[in-house]
């Protein structure tokens, strides 16, 4: 009933930046929170970033200060903008919602994920 569809993922050299954006599509009545995982090969999912609909954020330490998480409401989308990529950043990034249907009925979902490679 809703779905997320990213892109921006890619190959980048250490230093670089780039931006990931999700667009959510559905019955949607309201999104109360966005997110950004993260999974490296061999590792758990970890959070990245996300922020909530009243704009509260929370990063994790490892991006802070280099990482950027925003939304438009009026639109359902949301985007992570990475600067400063290091080769440990290399992940399939996933985004993730929640929030309420049109019938108030609560929903969680994910994105596919897109794979961001940070390399020389």
């Amino acid at each position: 009933q809703v779905q997320l569809v990213e892109s921006g993922g890619g190959l980048v050299q250490p230093g670089g930046s780039l931006r990931l954006s999700c667009a959510a599509s559905g019955n949607i009545f309201s999104i109360n929170v966005v997110g950004w995982y993260r999974q490296a090969p061999g590792k758990q999912r970890e959070l990245v970033a996300s922020i909530k609909s009243g704009g509260t954020t929370i990063y994790a330490d490892s991006v802070k200060g280099r990482f950027t998480i925003s939304r438009d409401h009026a639109k359902n989308t949301m985007s992570l903008q990475m600067n400063s990529l290091k080769p440990e950043d290399t992940a399939v990034y996933y985004c993730n919602a929640e929030g309420l249907l049109v019938d108030y009925t609560y929903f969680e979902v994910w994105g596919q994920g897109t794979l961001v490679t940070v390399s020389s």
